[in-house]
């Protein structure tokens, strides 16, 4: 099975200037998935998709494929990732390039290993699925335990509560989030029927300690903790 690996990194983040190369512990946010891709068995080649010369040149300097930059109409803040991950798969077929699936690697996801590509790599291929996506045990964030407040700041149960106050988080029903870190989808399912999900999607399990999407400063700070935690740093 041919995987192409495709990492998302425009330059206009609002919240992290330059978010997608901020250093971590002396690198580039950037070089920690770059790092991950190439290490892994299963993908054929890695390119990264991006606007902003400063990060396509921090790509080319951790080992990335820049093949071309991605257009200005897909660097906006409102632009989907789909169309982005569309333009470069056919840029690359217009070369004569074909793969059989396509994995999104978002780099403000840094703490996935080798281990989780190629893991979801063989589970796509075992499988048959249309998609391999990464989720997370909800933990002690469980859905049931959330409440809504109104303007007022009273307290209100929503339809989904827990059946009683205090439950226990162990008799509530399993519940995950979408973690960020893996999204495998084959070339068909993204190209043909423009989805990262497809029907028949499979669960790539994150364990809480390495499951942190950048988004905030503090992120920035205890995604530096937890590289260091794993050993990665």
């Amino acid at each position: 099975m041919r995987v192409l690996g495709i990492v998302t990194a425009r330059g206009g983040s609002k919240g992290i200037p330059h978010k997608n190369i901020v250093p971590i512990a002396g690198r580039p946010l950037l070089a920690y998935t770059a790092q991950a891709a190439l290490a892994s068995r299963a993908l054929t080649r890695t390119v990264l998709s991006t606007d902003d010369e400063a990060i396509a040149e921090a790509g080319r300097a951790c080992g990335l494929d820049v093949p071309f930059m991605r257009p200005p109409e897909l660097a906006r803040d409102d632009t989907p990732t789909i169309p982005v991950l569309q333009d470069v798969v056919r840029s690359l077929e217009a070369q004569g390039e074909r793969y059989d699936a396509i994995l999104t690697l978002q780099p403000t996801n840094p703490l996935r290993l080798p281990s989780d590509i190629d893991g979801a790599a063989g589970l796509l291929e075992r499988t048959g699925a249309d998609s391999v996506i990464s989720f997370v045990d909800t933990g002690e964030r469980h859905p049931a335990r959330m409440k809504f407040i109104d303007p007022d700041g009273r307290v209100i149960d929503p339809p989904f509560a827990e059946a009683f106050e205090g439950q226990r988080r162990q008799d509530l029903p399993k519940l995950f989030l979408r973690d960020g870190s893996i999204y495998l989808t084959r070339r068909d399912v993204l190209m043909e029927r423009g989805s990262l999900k497809g029907d028949d999607c499979r669960a790539w399990l994150m364990p809480e300690d390495r499951s942190c999407n950048v988004d905030t400063p503090f992120d920035l700070f205890l995604v530096e903790q937890l590289l260091r935690y794993h050993g990665l740093v």
